[in-house]
């Protein structure tokens, strides 16, 4: 049978290739190989007419012309399907790349690791062979956690975060707290369902606005976006840590936190907690009407947010 959701897939990357990005795989390190949406300018075809010796007939990758920003998705999609309506909006100003997290799209791995750090090395790897030298980083979800770990562990590559719906850490008392609310005896149930009843109960707390999808399409949904389901689990066991373990890095970049103000997984009351944990580099912004896929049911306020922060960031760096 006809899977509709693996239908639109062509039509999505054809989008994404007229907004000018295209899809490359970097290999990180031998067993480890990462997809990246990489600006279309970066990618140099080979010349099909060279001949002569010396001419290379290999694509050769270059560094971005514009100010690079890149978009790290959620655990529930991956990039280009999480950050759709990102991308045409940044593109004419800036170089934007967009990963698949390792057992997200075709990104794979065959080491044991599953922390978000092991992916935040992983990006930065990527990035770096792709020619960027410096971005900022859009995280939503489980990618802002990601990206918490991006620019703690590489600063001199984040230059500024935009962080929505995450936390720096999925502490065992945020964990308990968020599912016992909601509802759900595990983070597996609740962001890998295996039925049409759950991917129905995820959408319920992530949109704020109710919108209907018929049975079909969930089914379809499911089995295209929820692959490597083993490996996932793995990331989400990963992803919890003991509070004593818990700490708050020092970051020397600017963060923007952009909620949806209606956000029931990651209430706005804890990110205006944790602007104030993270100190006078923070700041936080609030989108009415909007859940925690504020990204997507409110694209147009969210891009505006965005890309306003993004141009404080660049204006200040061009005063220093």
């Amino acid at each position: 049978m006809v899977n509709f959701v693996e239908m639109q897939k062509p039509l999505m990357h054809g989008l994404m290739k007229r907004a000018g990005i295209l899809p490359h795989t970097v290999e990180i390190e031998p067993g480890t190989a990462m997809n990246f949406w990489v600006p279309r300018e970066t990618i140099k075809k080979p010349d099909k007419k060279a001949k002569g010796k010396g001419e290379t007939r290999e694509t050769v990758l270059v560094g971005p012309t514009k100010p690079a920003v890149v978009l790290i998705h959620g655990f529930a999609a991956e990039g280009i399907v999480t950050w759709q309506f990102q991308v045409g909006a940044l593109t004419k100003k800036y170089a934007v790349y967009i990963p698949d997290l390792i057992f997200f799209g075709e990104s794979v791995t065959d080491k044991s690791d599953r922390s978000p750090a092991f992916q935040a090395e992983c990006v930065v790897k990527g990035l770096r062979k792709l020619g960027v030298k410096t971005c900022t980083v859009a995280g939503f979800s489980y990618g802002g956690m990601v990206t918490f770990k991006m620019a703690e562990m590489f600063p001199e590559m984040v230059r500024a975060l935009v962080i929505s719906g995450s936390i720096l850490a999925m502490t065992d008392s945020i964990s308990g707290e968020t599912l016992q609310r909601l509802g759900f005896s595990s983070s597996s149930e609740l962001l890998l369902p295996t039925s049409v009843k759950g991917l129905r109960a995820l959408q319920s707390v992530a949109m704020h606005r109710k919108i209907w999808f018929p049975d079909r399409f969930h089914k379809d949904y499911l089995e295209v976006m929820f692959t490597n389901r083993k490996e996932r689990a793995e990331l989400l066991e990963a992803l919890v840590i003991s509070n004593k373990d818990a700490s708050i890095p020092n970051f020397s970049q600017r963060i923007h936190l952009l909620w949806g103000e209606k956000d029931q997984i990651f209430k706005l009351e804890l990110a205006q907690n944790m602007k104030e944990q993270l100190g006078e580099n923070a700041t936080a912004e609030g989108i009415k009407k909007a859940g925690h896929l504020a990204h997507l049911e409110r694209p147009c306020v969210y891009n505006r947010c965005l890309k306003r922060f993004l141009a404080s960031v660049h204006q200040s760096e061009a005063d220093k």
